[in-house]
């Protein structure tokens, strides 16, 4: 950490300047290559610079190169493959499907990059005991399609359910738009096999849902690949619930959604979906779908409620007559399955529609108090308008995890870094809101920096103890969730000072 030079002020690293540290990819010693194909096998490794270049980046716009990609399909070839990369000295970062969105699968320095993607069994489904045993690489929709013939499901439901992975889930102990009811995925798992960073193979949990001991299970669930890698996986499944009933609430602003949203939670309702989706992204959907969406509303609620026939029923009407005392203009009900998944659907692929509005765009995940979403809606946009960027809003309202969506082209000079900055304040506004820079995406290397304005270095020192328990060092899926790193580099005083002055006086950047 280094001083600014102004009083109250610390400067740490956010988004770190990898070009220094960019590795050479055509340098891998031919012999750590050898290593790895046999242990992977020939047609499982990668380390030619076009054949890695597609796995510099996941979801973010953080990039960086690997030296090579293995593709292990067991827990005994990941050892080997960690392993074989620690003694070559050179970093593991494991990765999912690549739809993360905070840079965690991001080869910040370089080294092998760990693909779980062979390892897509589903071992068991037991539909006595409602759990199921995945592994790493298990599409997360396609557990709920193999469980839906016993008449289960999995909960956690995050918007790229259709591509991202289970193992991936569990490093970023992701969420999506029925964990207001249902948890994130912390909740639902009760058992994992981990490869640890000294290559053992370990369980943690069991098939029961509270084992003795330390709960390993829990501090693993969200460590973000810096503690081991998941292996196998075993997760409570949940009964389909008797009736659904899917509400669309159309507001003229986003002041009066957001005020709906308080008075559905604070009247003692909590739906199993509570979503808002902004003007912006509204128009970028109905260009793209037809899912029947109002273009001209300034807002729109996309509510659910599941459970007994009788009281899924009263419980609609009664949120019904909540948004439209606060002023929606219209609420629309969707009874039918196909009617519940159109609605769905908007929703679901809302990101990716924006690419009718934008070439490129910076997803944000921060959460606020519930109570505090108009006020730091407002600052948002304002913020989109002093940096000359549109802000489109889809997220969880209803536990305020918020997901600005900054539009931009990448291909204008300086935009890039003008986004990173806008990104910054406006996770500065989610802390002051009292809120917290992360709801479900994880810190990974895009929000690193941002960790001591929530902890003390008393915190951050007592968390650095606990990857040192597990054997974890700098080599292990490098430059993630702490603010310092061996080689992670730092951001620009220019840009440190810019971020200081939208975020105000008294902010710790």
């Amino acid at each position: 950490m280094s001083s600014s030079g102004l009083p109250g002020v610390a400067v740490v690293q956010c988004h770190p300047d990898m070009s220094a540290a960019k590795p050479d990819t055509r340098s891998l010693d031919k012999g750590t290559i050898r290593l790895l194909e046999r242990a992977v096998g020939k047609n499982a490794v990668l380390w030619r610079p076009e054949e890695v270049l597609a796995f510099e980046y996941d979801g973010t716009i953080e990039r960086a190169m690997p030296q090579a990609v293995a593709f292990p399909d067991s827990a005994e070839q990941v050892a080997a493959v960690v392993g074989i990369a620690l003694d070559a000295g050179l970093p593991v970062v494991p990765r999912g499907a690549g739809t993360g969105l905070s840079g965690g699968a991001v080869a910040a320095l370089g080294g092998v990059v760990v693909a779980l993607t062979r390892m897509k069994r589903i071992l068991e489904i037991d539909a006595e005991d409602q759990l199921a045993v995945v592994e790493p690489g298990v599409v997360n929709l396609d557990l709920s399609k193999a469980a839906a013939p016993h008449g289960l499901y999995f909960a956690p439901d995050p918007s790229s359910q259709r591509a991202c992975t289970l193992g991936g889930n569990v490093a970023e102990n992701a969420g999506g738009p029925h964990c207001l009811a249902y948890g994130v995925t912390t909740n639902h798992v009760i058992g994992l096999e981990v490869v640890t960073p000294a290559g053992d193979i370990v369980e943690f949990g069991g098939r029961t849902s509270d084992t003795p001991g330390y709960d390993l299970r829990g501090l693993f669930v969200g460590s973000e690949g810096t503690l081991g890698i998941a292996t196998k996986i075993t997760l409570r499944l949940l009964r389909r619930p008797e009736a659904t009933r899917t509400l669309l609430a159309i507001f003229d602003s986003v002041d009066q959604a957001s005020a709906a949203v308080s008075a559905i939670i604070g009247g003692g309702i909590v739906p199993s979906a509570l979503e808002m989706i902004d003007h912006h992204v509204i128009s970028a959907v109905v260009q793209a779908m037809d899912v029947g969406y109002p273009a001209d509303a300034g807002a729109v609620l996309l509510i659910e409620v599941d459970g007994l026939l009788d009281a899924v029923a009263e419980q609609a009407l009664e949120m019904r007559d909540v948004c439209l005392a606060e002023g929606a203009r219209e609420v629309r009900q969707a009874d039918e399955a196909a009617e519940r998944e159109k609605l769905w659907a908007g929703r679901k692929g809302a990101i990716s529609a924006l690419g009718r509005l934008a070439p490129n765009y910076y997803v944000l995940d921060g959460v606020v108090p519930r109570t505090k979403l108009p006020a730091v809606l407002r600052d948002i946009y304002r913020l989109g308008e002093e940096y000359g960027f549109p802000i489109a809003n889809v997220f969880h309202a209803g536990d305020g995890n918020l997901h600005p969506n900054v539009l931009f082209d990448e291909r204008k000079p300086g935009e890039t870094q003008r986004v990173l900055e806008v990104g910054a304040a406006i996770m500065r506004l989610c802390v002051d809101a009292g809120g917290t820079i992360t709801g479900e995406h994880g810190v990974g290397l895009e929000k690193r920096g941002y960790m001591d304005w929530i902890f003390s270095e008393e915190d951050i020192a007592a968390m650095a103890k606990v990857k040192a328990a597990f054997g974890s060092t700098d080599l292990y899926n490098p430059c993630k969730m702490f603010p310092t790193g061996k080689g992670c580099g730092e951001v620009s005083q220019a840009k440190i000072e810019h971020v200081m002055k939208q975020a105000g006086p008294d902010a710790y950047i």
